[in-house]
């Protein structure tokens, strides 16, 4: 299948939460992943924007009865930037989740205009 989408890692802040989960988890979170990368309408049950959080997303993923949640923004077009993930264990998303992808995601733009200011010069 044909990529529609690139997926970017910032950081460490994924690798840290997927590396602590079981293996059929982490199977389940690839299968997402390449949903997102491959498919050009991403059901809402995968991927969801957060309303009134200025262009941040959630890529959704259930398994068994636990649901998983992570955080990421879309750069340049059909880039998907991946932040943190965390377990959900209540029907409302955390706000103190909520408030570090937003840090997260401040981060990633600060660093990358910081680099394209360096490379102007």
């Amino acid at each position: 299948m044909e990529k529609k989408r690139t997926l970017i890692f910032y950081k460490d802040y994924f690798i840290y939460f997927f590396d602590k989960l079981p293996e059929q988890v982490k199977g389940k979170i690839d299968e997402v992943l390449y949903i997102l990368v491959v498919l050009e309408r991403i059901p809402v049950k995968f991927f969801s924007h957060l309303t009134g959080y200025d262009g941040l997303y959630e890529v959704r993923i259930a398994y068994d009865s636990n649901i998983y949640r992570i955080f990421c923004c879309f750069d340049e077009g059909n880039m998907i930037v991946l932040f943190n993930g965390f377990q959900k264990k209540s029907q409302k998303t955390p706000q103190e989740e909520i408030d570090k992808a937003l840090k997260i995601k401040a981060e990633y733009f600060e660093e990358k205009n910081k680099q394209n200011k360096n490379e102007k010069k």
